[in-house]
């Protein structure tokens, strides 16, 4: 796992804690509110077989494909599915694991603020 904290870091995570082990076993990462946990796998994982994808959002879609393209992470072109016609692009973390990323900006979050009736009058 400790090589997936440079890869995180990319995407905006900031490490906050560990087991303190070397090799470490587990971290806690943050980024502006949210957090994911790593933890170090016992058994060797197949990321194919793994019923999961991992879905992330941010507020500059574009800004933050051109900055891990510049630290040459492969990640796909912007595209505009139904689920997010504001832009998606995918990739894969160091272990496999497919990360979706959508573009979730003020638009969207007042968006969905009125969808749910939750919006400000």
């Amino acid at each position: 796992m400790g090589w997936d904290l440079p890869f995180y870091e990319l995407l905006g995570f900031e490490l906050v804690d560990t087991d303190r082990c070397i090799p470490i076993g587990w971290c806690r990462m943050h980024c502006e509110g949210s957090a994911v946990m790593l933890l170090r796998a016992e058994e060797p994982v197949n990321p194919e077989h793994q019923p999961v994808l991992f879905y992330m959002y941010t507020a500059d879609l574009p800004a933050l494909r051109e900055h891990l393209i510049s630290n040459h992470i492969e990640v796909s072109a912007i595209q505009y599915p139904d689920h997010g016609p504001s832009g998606e692009v995918s990739l894969n973390d160091p272990d496999g694991y497919r990360l979706g990323i959508v573009h979730w900006g003020e638009k969207e979050h007042s968006e969905w603020l009125m969808r749910i009736g939750r919006a400000s009058v």
